[in-house]
């Protein structure tokens, strides 16, 4: 059993909702990425999404897109990312990680050996955002072999076709993007998403973690209602980027914006 299902089986068998929070790591500086990891779990964090920086994330919007401009501003490479993992996994070795980023960094690394580099130091899943399951032959067997998740896309769009060629190709979790756009966009809409999602379970055993829109207590515990999970993107990086100046006031601006989250969350299973 992997560490990221671990974690979803225990809070599933509590009655609670996962939290997973994204930053970019490398944004505002390399040297703040392991403490704000483990500033996120003290706010309540159940999983860590980590930004992997890229110069041309399509997937994401501008928040995002200014927080990997940041980070490589600093030279923040894939390497320098998994030693951030590392560093963290000498303090923490029960928050699973997962890695979010593109294909790009991985090709260049070697898929092996990128793979091979994850596992030792201590990464628990894989999101790339431009790699299709049905383009993944080369790279899916690598992490299969070496116990990694593989967490794939879903969207308002999906067939049930796709939905379970998804999740036949998927563990961990299922990301189901809340809404047709870009990261950091407020447009959710909690029934469609409700509806959405009650689809999906029907169709997958896997859990299912809702991302985009979701900005304060009242929308992660309105989408938690409905799902397995919530993925707490834009809002956080957004508060990095206001807060990047002053490393003490930015750790406690997370936490006051994660822990209404989480007790948010925490208040659905009372």
């Amino acid at each position: 059993m992997s560490r990221i299902e671990g974690v979803m089986n225990a809070l599933k068998d509590r009655g609670r909702k996962a939290l997973i929070p994204f930053i970019t790591a490398g944004d505002p500086a390399p040297e703040q990425t392991v403490g704000l990891m483990h500033t996120l779990v003290a706010a309540g964090a159940d999983i860590i999404e980590l930004g992997v920086p890229f110069s041309d994330p399509m997937a994401d919007g501008p928040v995002i897109q200014r927080a990997c401009e940041r980070a490589l501003v600093h030279g923040t490479s894939l390497r320098q990312v998994l030693g951030m993992v590392k560093t963290f996994r000498e303090t923490d070795d029960k928050t699973p990680v997962v890695l979010m980023g593109y294909l790009n960094p991985m090709e260049a690394m070697g898929f092996e050996a990128f793979a091979d580099s994850a596992v030792a130091s201590g990464v628990d899943g894989i999101l790339t955002v431009d790699l299709p399951p049905e383009e993944a032959d080369q790279v899916a067997p690598l992490f299969t072999e070496r116990h990694l998740d593989a967490i794939f896309l879903l969207a308002p769009t999906t067939t049930d076709e796709r939905i379970r060629a998804i999740s036949e190709h998927s563990s961990g979790y299922v990301y189901y993007v809340s809404f047709k756009g870009v990261t950091g966009a407020s447009n959710i809409n909690v029934e469609e998403v409700a509806a959405k999602v009650k689809h999906i379970h029907e169709l997958t055993a896997l859990p299912v973690a809702v991302g985009f829109g979701i900005r304060d207590a009242e929308t992660a515990a309105a989408v938690g209602r409905v799902s397995d999970g919530v993925i707490v993107g834009s809002v956080l990086v957004d508060t990095i980027a206001r807060n990047q100046n002053d490393s003490e006031q930015l750790k406690r601006a997370l936490t006051d914006l994660l822990h209404p989250m989480r007790n948010a969350l925490d208040g659905l299973a009372s």
